[in-house]
């Protein structure tokens, strides 16, 4: 497994492009805004020579779906995402432009994910971790092969995703940290929706969300 990470518009949103040795990749949380950023991405899947077979929404915030039309438009792949985002997905443009920016608004034709999914890119499989509590269709993606795991805005570097907006829930942000990330294994590598990559091990021993949890 190969990857690529994009800090998109201005809330340095993390979009991932993955892909196997054959060049079959996916986009996880396509954030650009603009065609500038757009441009971008194109480039790196051109140059890469990539294929790109689908795109993922670990969450449907704006922040995380604002290049998805374009992605959509420009590659003709299929959308995947948790039933329970549809709600933000539906009101994605309304939300951004609650906070100055202007997008426009995703369709809702989405392939539904529900946890313990295996999610298959050309040679590569993911596991689905349904894991809400920032949102309530929140996923994460686990690749035990390669020991990593995209969190979307469950689990930053030192922190957590907030649970202050529509759909949020503390408790249940800590019972997915509690029962759906703190068993895995020490060495995974976290790559979040916002911020740098981390380990479990690294954020057990200093995140004290995760400290909460020992």
């Amino acid at each position: 497994m190969q990857l690529k990470t994009f800090y998109f518009n201005a809330l340095r949103t993390c979009c991932y492009v993955v892909h196997d040795s054959e060049g079959h990749c996916m986009i996880i949380d396509p954030g650009c805004f603009g065609s500038k950023e757009e441009q971008r991405l194109v480039d790196y899947i051109e140059q890469n020579k990539l294929t790109p077979q689908l795109v993922v929404n670990t969450h449907c915030h704006f922040d995380h779906l604002m290049g998805l039309p374009f992605v959509l438009k420009n590659y003709n792949i299929p959308l995947y995402m948790h039933a329970l985002e549809e709600g933000n997905l539906q009101q994605a443009s309304h939300h951004a432009m609650l906070f100055g920016f202007g997008m426009p608004q995703p369709d809702l034709d989405y392939h539904p994910l529900h946890d313990q999914d295996t999610l298959t890119c050309g040679t590569l499989e993911f596991r689905v971790l349904h894991t809400p509590g920032h949102s309530p269709g929140s996923v994460c993606l686990y690749r035990k092969q390669d020991t990593v795991i995209f969190t979307g805005d469950l689990l930053f570097a030192g922190s957590v995703g907030r649970t202050d907006l529509p759909g949020g829930d503390y408790d249940q942000l800590m019972t997915s940290l509690s029962v759906k990330i703190r068993p895995l294994p020490p060495a995974t590598v976290v790559y979040p929706g916002h911020g740098p990559a981390t380990t479990v091990a690294e954020e057990c021993a200093h995140n004290p969300y995760m400290q909460h949890l020992q």
